[in-house]
């Protein structure tokens, strides 16, 4: 292997240029190994990793690869999110103790993550003897410096559960706007944080009880305290401008007193001094990060006060969603500057992930877990579309299915992988493997070479889309180049081996080149490209070396097309898990919507396509297992009758009662395999839900198999 030197550009090549975050210290210039440690938002431990929560994690361990793969010092830690009420209610749910539940959770967690090569250096719990040890010291450190208080509260109530509610266990209407169904914190419409008690008719969404009110004493961090200091690091630019435009906003709405305690029962850590009371799971949730670093390091033997100091050299990022700015850029923040720790160097927010242009949705199979996705597809190909839709701003991104097939096929099959198989097939047959010891288009390949500087200006700054772009051009210029001088033909004419090989090596170092900068966003292709090659590294120093004179090992496929049908099944898998676990089949039964959740509009022709039918239910049972189900026997006329089941136990709970009584089905729906049987309908009914779900009958005169029109 042969190094090419052009002394000239020698000392841009090796230097880089870039452009340092605000306030770091000298040693993040790109000429010096930078010491950087990594977090991403915690994942809550009741629930599957879906391809939503991916974004954030796919796009942290994109920016961390490419920093080790720059030689950089770089940590990435992370942890499952593991207290809370939820938690403690899930685990009564499953039969299970709180500990059991989150060890469960975790491992799945780990496990979907490693499957996407999402690669920690440490996965941890908040449910931890460090963690617990942490939060103590930095509640305490604060209590000490005067920054907790304590008042008497009036707090909403559950009556029947016994409990007082934290605020994502109350919904009602935003007391700004007026928005229905919105949690008892903040509003998902306009954005305002509030007091659950100042929310309009509440209620539990444990119990559906309304609640009622309580006093309890509780305790609060004073973040007024911290104003000054937050402002200053708002303007000190650590921040993208979409979020200091958002933390404007709540400085000039002024700053509040935080409740940062929960009253038993209640799973998690207990304030100290404070029997019965406990800390609120956003409390330890962020102190999980130093939790999880400082178990990583006495595990390998390194100081982890160091990186966490308030002179520390190594620089800290924080990767989280949109949604979670207001606890990372104000109450984190203060909470570390009241006990005397660094702060974040910067915080890096995304935004929300839509498929097909829409909210994520479970009726169209568009709320797609992450093991539903990996039971089909490659994960490398949500790496690279993620990759390809990513910015350094907030914006959401869409992923649309077709456009994902499209994509991946166009640039990492047609494009990439297209180079390294036109060319291999040659070197193999003619050459035995063995490319050509000169270089017949050194400034070809030096073109590519001084391409990773801007490239690598994007990864830096998170623009992932942009260094796709620069990366794709590259490859259409690596096709253009083989396609100008066609192997395949020189290969027909006498005496021209010498090009054919010439050609088909530059082909080679091209390929080469693109996986380099690729690799940070598809490991496991750039791990197989590596061996193809004989290379003992892909990291971004050897995109200076032309590989000349040498070996290589024989082509396999590196990537197979995304086929549509896995992309359908995957979508189909995802509508059929959420009707084996929710007891809900919205392609056979009964679904109450609420007006503003109204389905996108049709026009009269997929209207005509719905044959409903009068049947008469000859047959009502419960069905075993099943918490809503109704298991209805139809009789559509002609001897012929059909099985459906129906969500509407809960508004006919003696099913015996609807034998005999006419309904209105649509006749024409494929049928559904579910976990009870075969369902081969729908019954229509309305009603807002629960006791009130209504049998649309028709008139007496009606005869079962008659058209409704």
């Amino acid at each position: 292997m042969a190094t090419v030197h052009h002394k000239a550009h020698e000392s841009r090549l090796f230097s880089g240029i870039f452009t340092p975050f605000p306030g770091l210290s000298p040693l993040s210039a790109m000429s010096d190994r930078r010491r950087i440690l990594v977090t991403s938002a915690l994942p809550y431990a009741n629930g599957p990793i879906h391809l939503g929560h991916l974004v954030e994690y796919i796009q942290t361990d994109i920016w961390v690869r490419f920093q080790k793969s720059r030689g950089h010092d770089i940590h990435y830690v992370c942890a499952d999110d593991a207290h809370g009420t939820a938690i403690m209610l899930k685990a009564q749910q499953n039969g299970v103790t709180p500990e059991a539940q989150i060890a469960n959770v975790k491992a799945d967690h780990e496990r979907d993550f490693a499957d996407f090569h999402i690669r920690f250096d440490n996965y941890h719990s908040t449910h931890s003897e460090e963690n617990r040890e942490l939060s103590a010291q930095i509640y305490l450190k604060n209590r000490d410096a005067g920054h907790i208080a304590t008042r008497p509260i009036h707090q909403l109530f559950d009556p029947e559960k016994q409990m007082f509610l934290a605020d994502r266990f109350i919904k009602g209407d935003c007391p700004k706007c007026g928005a229905k169904d919105q949690y008892g914190d903040s509003c998902e419409v306009c954005g305002a944080t509030y007091s659950p008690t100042e929310l309009k008719n509440p209620r539990s969404t444990i119990s559906g009880a309304t609640p009622v009110m309580k006093e309890s004493e509780h305790y609060f961090f004073k973040l007024p305290d911290f104003a000054g200091f937050l402002q200053d690091r708002e303007r000190s630019g650590r921040l993208q401008p979409e979020v200091a435009n958002k933390l404007d906003e709540w400085f000039e709405s002024g700053l509040n007193d935080w409740d940062i305690s929960r009253d038993a029962p209640y799973f998690g850590f207990e304030i100290p001094d404070a029997p019965g009371k406990y800390f609120y799971v956003w409390v330890d949730a962020p102190i999980g990060y130093i939790a999880s670093w400082r178990n990583l390091c006495e595990k390998t033997g390194r100081d982890w006060k160091e990186a966490w100091a308030a002179d520390s050299r190594t620089e800290l990022y924080h990767f989280i969603g949109k949604d979670i700015v207001y606890f990372h850029a104000l109450f984190w923040p203060a909470m570390l500057e009241g006990a005397g720790y660094r702060k974040p160097n910067a915080i890096f927010a995304h935004g929300f992930l839509t498929v097909n242009g829409q909210k994520m949705s479970k009726s169209r199979g568009t709320f797609i877990k992450a093991r539903s996705y990996l039971e089909q597809l490659n994960p490398e190909y949500l790496r690279y579309y993620f990759a390809a839709k990513l910015s350094g701003t907030v914006e959401d991104i869409d992923l649309s299915l077709e456009d994902f097939t499209a994509r991946v096929n166009s640039d990492l099959v047609g494009k990439v992988v297209n180079i390294a198989s036109r060319c291999a097939g040659f070197i193999a047959r003619k050459f035995d493997n063995r490319l050509s010891a000169g270089c017949a288009e050194t400034a070809l390949v030096q073109e590519f070479i001084l391409a990773g500087d801007s490239i690598a200006q994007h990864y830096e700054n998170r623009d992932f889309g942009r260094a796709v772009r620069e990366i794709m051009a590259l490859a259409d210029r690596a096709n253009q180049y083989i396609d100008e001088k066609k192997p395949w033909a020189l290969a027909r004419l006498e005496g021209r081996e010498q090009e054919v090989h010439e050609v088909c090596s530059v082909g080679l170092n091209l390929f080469r080149q693109l996986l380099v900068y690729l690799a940070p966003i598809l490991p496991a292709m750039a791990e197989a490209s590596r061996e193809f090659l004989n290379m003992q590294s892909l990291d971004w120093a050897s995109r200076q070396q032309l590989l000349l004179d040498h070996a290589i090992n024989s082509f396999t496929p590196l990537m197979t097309r995304v086929e549509k049908e896995k992309v359908d099944a995957m979508v189909e898998a995802s509508k059929e898990h959420l009707e084996a676990t929710a007891d809900a089949v919205p392609a056979a039964a009964v679904t109450a919507v609420a007006p503003e959740a109204l389905a996108p509009e049709i026009t009269i022709d997929d209207f005509v396509k719905i044959d409903m039918r009068v049947a008469r239910i000859v047959n009502a049972v419960h069905v075993q297992g099943a918490d809503k189900l109704l298991q209805l026997t139809l009789d559509i006329g002609e001897e012929k009758t059909r099985n459906v089941f129906a969500g509407i136990k809960s508004a006919y709970p003696e099913p015996e009662k609807l034998v005999g009584r006419l309904t209105i089905m649509v006749a024409n729906l494929a049928p559904r395999k579910m976990k009870f049987g075969m369902s081969e309908g729908m019954v229509l009914a309305a009603g807002p839900g629960g006791a009130d779900i209504f049998i649309l009958s028709p008139d007496a005169g009606s005869t079962p198999g008659m058209k409704v029109k």
